[in-house]
């Protein structure tokens, strides 16, 4: 890192005592207002580039997006990005070097480029992302049909390393670390190991028995069946049904009684079977999770994503004022 500052810092100042030798040179000379706006232009050239190589190669400011940290982050919290932490990315979503020693930590809240997300091509990939850096972080014309801006980068905590399972249950987090014999919560998990308690559900244990009947009943609805069990009824009727907070519960639940409704829906079964067998996260690679757990869009949809796309790691929080400083 020692060698990058130093290199940046050598050539800012050469092209700077560059600059002030043609200023002084050129003090005798009459000004034109052409002069005076290659002058102006000159300036602002200048402070794009070192703004684009600063936000590149060593900080980046960022807004969040969404509300999947909360209470950690919330919405429109502006933070600085180390870009140093996981090696040296050449270019946005490029090649990553320097990298030997510098793996993810359990814990570190990370950015990663979104496994989801539908790119507008490459060129425009790499220019939206140049405007957004160049206008630290204010402009962003990386749009979705909606109008919304489009999430080319995730916030979330690296909750799971190499070689750990997780399971879901009930919105709650299982964890069997490498080398441990069996799972443990994760609470408890992070309380022994003096990890961030940060994490934290919105939804309590008896909004699930209403969320299992709706997924049931969607399943029952999508086979074409007609009648249901009153008990699910029953239960549904007590469900808060203004809000689906735990759509990964949902999806579980209505994938398990599908395969039920139907056992030779061989797809179905197969994708059951994957949520009974958790989440393995393999080596080089890290699960994200939001600390939002109830309101998340994270690793349970999308699975681990590879340490190479892992391109930051969030330092602080700088905005609003009143909230500034560290996140944990």
């Amino acid at each position: 890192m020692e060698k990058i500052y130093s290199f940046v810092e050598r050539h800012a100042e050469r092209y700077l005592t560059k600059r002030k030798a043609l200023k002084e040179a050129g003090k005798g000379e009459k000004k034109t207002v052409l002069k005076e706006i290659w002058s102006w232009l000159d300036a602002f050239i200048f402070a794009i580039i070192a703004v684009l190589l600063i936000n590149q190669y060593l900080f980046q400011l960022f807004v969040i997006p969404s509300p999947s940290m909360v209470d950690t982050i919330n919405v429109g919290d502006r933070v600085v990005v180390s870009k140093l932490s996981y090696g040296l990315e050449l270019y946005p979503a490029g090649t990553k070097i320097f990298t030997d020693s510098r793996d993810v930590s359990r814990d570190d809240i990370i950015t990663f480029y979104n496994p989801e997300y539908e790119s507008k091509g490459p060129v425009f990939d790499i220019l939206s992302q140049i405007i957004y850096m160049g206008t630290l972080s204010l402009v962003n014309i990386d749009k979705n049909a909606d109008g919304t801006p489009a999430e080319r980068l995730f916030v979330k905590r690296a909750a799971g390393l190499g070689g750990d399972q997780v399971w879901f249950e009930d919105g709650d987090v299982m964890i069997e670390p490498a080398g441990y014999a069996s799972a443990v919560s994760e609470t408890a998990f992070r309380q022994e190991n003096g990890l961030s308690l940060q994490p934290a559900r919105s939804v309590g244990k008896d909004y699930y028995p209403g969320l299992q009947a709706w997924a049931r009943l969607y399943a029952l609805q999508e086979a074409g069946v007609s009648t249901a069990p009153s008990h699910l009824i029953e239960d549904y009727k007590n469900a808060d049904g203004s809000q689906l907070y735990d759509m990964y519960e949902f999806s579980k639940h209505m994938t398990q009684y599908s395969s039920l409704i139907d056992p030779s829906d061989m797809d179905t079964r197969s994708q059951w079977a994957r949520y009974r067998a958790g989440i393995y996260v393999p080596e080089g690679y890290v699960l994200p999770l939001g600390d939002n757990r109830d309101n998340s869009r994270d690793g349970r949809y999308f699975g681990p994503v590879p340490e190479s796309d892992i391109n930051g790691r969030v330092l602080f929080r700088f905005w609003p004022i009143n909230r500034a400083g560290g996140l944990d």
